[in-house]
């Protein structure tokens, strides 16, 4: 005899015994509109090039990109992220070819934006890394630290020549004290208050980011710990929040995604705008290699470890992945 004989309603298991059953009470859903997808384009190449950490995920050129652009606006996804690939001889101490507004990232912004229009949000990442020889997110000082206020100035600019190329929303993601209000402010004043911020409010100093460096042809040597969020503090995430909401942010977002689900959660919880994560590159690499291998079903641990970034409080999702999930779920 069943020793549940005695509690005939307490059976959780009817509710799982079909593919259809547990379709129907699932609790957490995944849409193509939960999706922004990022994309690297690299200056002076006429053809994508692999990047050998990310299997699968390429810099790609003009042509290619503007091609991604329209598969991303047919799978339905909500918007593209945009970070500019420059030639090395045009990086500088100050990044100028992030704020040239023939810089490739700029150039890229237009090609988008005349190929989708407002089909698809076209975003920026708004930050310097990628353009200055020595790989930092901002402006050093003579002692070789990062300025923070002198990197803002170099933000507002990026901003407002962002805006220009056609950018619907940019992402401010250095993690400079006051990048929001400077960001917002520079916008306003040329009356691009149509712009939205998505704000990296919480960023940490991960070991995940591996893989980007070989994306974006990072230049950094060392690391950006005195600016990056340390993965052991809770308390300053929300610190950050409140300042980005109090400066202006339309949007914020936590970065990494799958080791940070409680922060996600807990910001989740008190924001009162939509919340992204960005699942980054070394989350998106750990699944390919391991499938790779065998050891895992790749496409089952890809709508897990999404389904878990949603479920933990996340509107909208950065993904590698974006496009081919979303066209699996149309």
């Amino acid at each position: 005899m069943s020793t549940y004989g005695s509690f005939p309603g307490t059976r959780p298991r009817r509710l799982r015994t079909t593919p259809a059953l547990r379709r129907m009470v699932a609790e957490t859903r995944l849409h193509p509109a939960d999706f922004i997808l990022p994309a690297f384009v690299r200056e002076g190449v006429s053809e994508p090039v692999a990047i050998s950490a990310m299997p699968g995920v390429v810099q790609h050129s003009r042509d290619s990109l503007k091609k991604a652009a329209l598969d991303a606006v047919e799978a339905g996804i909500s918007g593209i992220m945009l970070f500019g690939v420059p030639e090395d001889e045009k990086k500088d101490a100050f990044g100028t070819a992030g704020t040239d507004p023939d810089g490739i990232l700029q150039v890229a912004l237009r090609d988008v934006r005349a190929e989708v229009g407002d089909d698809l949000i076209i975003m920026s990442d708004l930050c310097l890394d990628e353009f200055t020889d020595h790989g930092h997110c901002g402006v050093l000082d003579a002692h070789g630290r990062v300025d923070n206020d002198a990197t803002l100035e170099r933000y507002a600019e990026m901003a407002q020549v962002q805006a220009d190329a056609g950018a619907h929303v940019v992402g401010p993601s250095g993690m400079m004290d006051g990048q929001i209000g400077v960001v917002r402010d520079a916008l306003d004043q040329i009356g691009r208050e149509d712009v939205s911020i998505l704000a990296y409010t919480v960023k940490y100093s991960s070991a995940f980011f591996g893989p980007f460096r070989e994306a974006v042809a990072s230049s950094l040597k060392g690391d950006r710990k005195t600016y990056q969020q340390d993965p052991a503090n809770v308390r300053e995430s929300l610190r950050e929040l409140a300042l980005d909401l109090e400066e202006g942010a339309d949007m914020v977002m936590v970065k990494p995604a799958g080791p940070y689900l409680d922060i996600l959660a807990k910001v989740a919880e008190v924001a009162n705008v939509p919340v992204a994560a960005y699942q980054i590159s070394g989350e998106y690499s750990m699944i390919e290699a391991a499938a790779e291998k065998g050891w895992i079903d790749r496409d089952q641990a890809i709508l897990e470890a999404l389904t878990g970034i949603k479920r933990a409080g996340a509107q909208n999702i950065l993904t590698y992945w974006a496009v081919e999930v979303a066209r699996k779920l149309k």
